[in-house]
């Protein structure tokens, strides 16, 4: 009788460490809504909820490019930058060229996944490490976006380094894309992010081509031995990365309705962060899109509830950091004794 008590205890410390590591993630979110909630009953509302949604929609769609990248054994430190040029490369077409939305959107979409050829010709083809290509192209990115301008942001009536006024604005149907909502109460951002979700995580986790991408970041060369297109497949993770950047560059762009030189400044870091925190959700422990969009939520429940406790701004990085480091020791360490 000791020993099957024994066994059953055993059994049932190995299923909560079991839960703990799946649902840790899960866990300190419901905890952080529920203190959030208690400390201040405006946090729970439908609209805040809402509001919430759409503040870490852009940063969900960057998370999701780079969680693609992550999945090929990659990293993209660009995407902060080509979501800034592309809210730079709209503003300009529209206020400096005087296109509109169904000409602005597809260019913006091709310049993002352009630069996403160039970091893949730089990793595939040249072989350059890519933290190094992708940091550059960053640098490059940065300082380009700044020169059609002279550092100036875009807005109606911009005066150009000729000295010429632009006469162009923002087409209304553009606008929509970051400011209007389905039924009232949506965020149209929120359903772009919801779209974006659905569709990578078919691709990546329903389909022999993600099947091959895990495969290829898992060991590239047991997979191209195996006869998978490696460097194609790399490419691709790329390119949607920076077509993605620049799909979050519009909606940036939509929502605020001007071309902010600094309007990427933190994109890179919570995106980041949102992909990594992925990697605890559901203790999968690898890049995956839900746990990427399921991270980019927890940091905005976080932001949000921070800034309406009136949360020095200062302190809300280190906090941020605090309970990543948190999610992500708590879901290795239970699998670590698991082991």
């Amino acid at each position: 009788m000791t020993g099957t008590s024994g066994h059953a205890v055993a059994g049932g410390v190995s299923r909560a460490r079991e839960f703990l590591r799946a649902g840790a993630v899960f866990i300190l979110l419901f905890a952080m809504v529920a203190g959030f909630t208690a400390a201040q009953p405006a946090f729970i509302n439908i609209n805040n909820l809402m509001s919430i949604l759409q503040a870490v929609s852009v940063v969900a769609i960057l998370g999701a490019g780079v969680t693609v990248t992550l999945a090929v054994g990659g990293f993209d430190l660009s995407i902060g930058a080509v979501a800034a040029s592309s809210v730079m490369a709209a503003s300009y077409f529209m206020i400096v060229w005087g296109l509109g939305v169904f000409a602005t959107v597809p260019l913006v979409l091709l310049l993002g996944a352009a630069v996403g050829l160039l970091n893949a010709l730089l990793i595939v083809r040249l072989k350059v490490p890519d933290l190094l290509a992708t940091l550059a192209v960053m640098f490059l990115l940065t300082g380009l976006q700044l020169i059609p301008t002279a550092g100036r942001s875009i807005s109606p009536g911009l005066i150009l380094p000729d000295g010429t006024t632009a006469t162009g604005k923002y087409d209304p149907l553009f606008l929509l894309i970051g400011r209007s909502s389905l039924f009232s109460v949506v965020p149209l951002p929120v359903v772009v992010m919801a779209i974006v979700a659905v569709a990578l995580f078919v691709l990546t986790e329903r389909t022999r081509l993600g099947r091959l991408l895990f495969a290829t970041g898992g060991n590239e060369l047991a997979t191209r031995l195996a006869g998978g297109p490696t460097d194609r497949l790399k490419t691709l993770a790329y390119v949607l990365s920076g077509a993605l950047a620049a799909l979050g560059g519009i909606v940036v762009a939509a929502r605020v309705g001007r071309g902010d030189v600094s309007s990427g400044a933190s994109l890179l870091m919570d995106s980041v962060a949102a992909a990594l925190i992925g990697f605890a959700v559901l203790g999968l422990r690898r890049p995956n899109v839900f746990g990427t969009i399921v991270g980019a939520v927890f940091v905005g429940v976080l932001l949000n509830g921070l800034t309406m406790l009136n949360a020095p701004y200062y302190a809300q990085d280190f906090v941020k950091g605090a309970v990543l480091v948190g999610a992500l020791a708590l879901t290795y360490g239970v699998a670590r004794e698991r082991r």
